[in-house]
This record gives structure tokens, C-alpha cells and sequence, in this order.
């Protein structure tokens, strides 16, 4: 019995450690592997995209093109710029298409170095960034990026023809892209985070109010348009997302359960357990005394 209870105390102690110890040296063969096979896959992105990059240029410039006064053009400055553009976009696939696979081998990765608890946040962390990435993504390309256009369109003036270029336009896109994407990956963290132990939803609804603010310093810093309508714009999904992130943060708060459970014992059932606790000390202090008897001395 005692050997198969000390077998079973080996197992739930071996599932909490890592699958395996490797050295330094086999840790940096097995990131150069990872690393390799990325950039292969990211290159067959490329080659896939690079078919379609025509669809993805109409798909990235309609913005520009839509928001452009009748006439206008975008234009092209250097020798090299138009396949730069269509080289960058190609790049954009590539990483595009093969993200699911990045993600599998970064996971392979790291796999082996997790406890089995850490690994059930696997699932949760993928859902959560899929659907941040996707959503900044579609902002900025539907909401943000055509307004900063019309806002510059404005400045068109006989004097001035609004004729941007294609690298300039491109890298503003690409930069809105990227900061929203990042932006929308607010619920991510704070889930990391509370998970944990770091914040908690009251601390962050304590502190709702700074976080207004900095929403709406951060629209009036990001949006070249004076227009509050346009910050209001940027600021709203910052609040949106502080906000959800505050309902993450009291879902996968450590101990929040435990502690509910805690709160739902009846009264009456802790005075019993409390009773039971202070019975059983006076039995074993009392089998103690009489196990071990003072000795006793002569009488004076």
C-alpha cells in the first residue's frame, strides 16, 4: 500500500515538471530548427501571395484611392519604389499565411518547458490574439486609416495637389496597422496578467478614469485630425477594451473561486469544523501527557 501510494505521489509529482531537461547547446539547435523551418514557410507565403498581389494592392491602396480628388493619382519618385511596394506586400501574405504555422512551431518550442497548468492557458492566449489581431486589423483598415487620409485630403488647394506617394502611403498604413493590432491585444495581456496575480479587475476599475484619459491623449496624439469626432473615433475602442479587459480580469482572477467557495460555507458548518479542530489538539495534547508522565519529586 505504502508503495503504491509513494508511485502515485511520483506521478502527480512528475506531471508537474517540465517534459525533459536539454542543455544550452541543444536549446539553440532546436531554436535555429524552429527558426529555419518559419522562414521557409513564410517564404512559401511569399510565393502565394506575390500570385495575388494585384488583389492586395487594390485591397490596401482602396482607402487612398477612394479618399483622392478627382484626377489624383498615387505616384511613384524612385526608381525602385513600385517593387519595393509589391515586394513589402508579398511579405505582408507570406507572414499572413503562414502565422498558424509560426504559432505551431513557437509552441513546439516552448512546449517542453511548461507545467501542464501553463499549458491550459495555450487555447485561451491563441483565442484571445486571433481575435485582437483581426479586429485592430479591420479598424484600421476600415475606420482609421480613411479618415487620416480625408484629413490630409483637405489640405488640397490649387497651389497644392494632394498626389501622395505609393512608399509613403504604404508605411502609414503599415504603422496604423501594426499600433492597432497591438492596441487590440489589451484583453491578451490583462489576462496574462491577472492570471498571474498582477492586476485585478477592482484595481483596474479603480483607475477607469486615467485610463479615459490616456485614451483620449493617445487619439489626439495618434489622429492628425483636430476633428474630436475622429479621436473620439480612436479613443472609444481603448475604453472598450480597458473595459473588457476589467470583466477578464475578475473571470480568471487566481483564488476568485476558491474564495466564492469560501463565502457559500454556511455559518453554523465553520463552528463545527472549528469545534472538531479544537476537540481533536485537547484529545492528542491529553494522549501526550499521559504517554510521557512528569516525573515526580521527593517531597519536601
Amino acid at each position: 500500500m505504502a508503495n503504491r501510494q509513494h508511485r502515485f505521489a511520483g506521478e502527480a509529482k512528475a506531471e508537474q515538471v517540465p517534459n525533459g531537461t536539454m542543455g544550452f547547446l541543444d536549446h539553440l539547435d532546436e531554436l535555429r530548427t524552429r527558426l529555419i523551418r518559419c522562414c521557409v514557410a513564410v517564404a512559401l507565403g511569399m510565393v502565394v501571395g506575390f500570385a495575388f498581389v494585384d488583389r492586395i494592392a487594390d485591397f490596401v491602396l482602396e482607402p487612398t484611392l477612394r479618399m483622392l480628388p478627382p484626377g489624383s493619382t498615387l505616384i511613384m519618385t524612385r526608381l525602385g519604389e513600385g517593387l519595393s511596394f509589391y515586394l513589402d506586400l508579398a511579405m505582408m501574405a507570406g507572414v499572413v499565411l503562414a502565422a498558424p504555422y509560426v504559432a505551431f512551431q513557437i509552441w513546439r518550442f516552448i512546449a517542453p518547458a511548461l507545467y501542464a497548468r501553463e499549458k491550459r492557458l495555450v487555447a485561451p492566449f491563441l483565442i484571445l490574439a486571433t481575435i485582437g489581431t483581426l479586429t485592430g486589423a479591420a479598424f484600421s483598415h476600415y475606420v482609421l486609416f480613411p479618415s487620416m487620409v480625408a484629413f490630409f485630403r483637405t489640405f488640397d488647394s490649387p497651389r497644392m495637389r494632394f498626389m501622395p506617394r505609393v512608399e509613403d502611403t504604404f508605411e502609414l498604413y503599415k504603422n496604423m496597422l501594426i499600433a492597432m493590432v497591438a492596441v487590440f491585444q489589451i484583453p491578451t495581456l490583462v489576462f496574462f496578467l491577472a492570471r498571474a496575480g498582477l492586476v485585478t479587475a477592482g484595481f483596474l476599475w479603480r483607475h477607469v478614469k486615467y485610463a479615459v484619459l490616456t485614451s483620449f491623449i493617445l487619439g489626439a496624439v495618434l489622429t492628425p485630425s483636430p476633428d474630436p469626432w475622429n479621436q473620439t473615433a480612436l479613443a472609444a475602442p481603448m475604453i472598450a477594451l480597458y473595459l473588457i479587459g476589467i470583466v477578464v480580469a475578475w473571470i480568471v482572477a487566481p483564488g476568485r473561486r476558491a474564495s466564492a467557495a469560501r463565502d457559500t460555507v454556511p455559518p453554523p458548518l465553520r463552528l463545527v469544523f472549528a469545534a472538531a479542530v479544537i476537540d481533536q489538539v485537547a484529545r492528542r495534547g491529553n494522549r501526550s501527557a499521559a504517554a510521557f508522565p512528569r516525573p515526580v519529586g521527593p517531597a519536601r
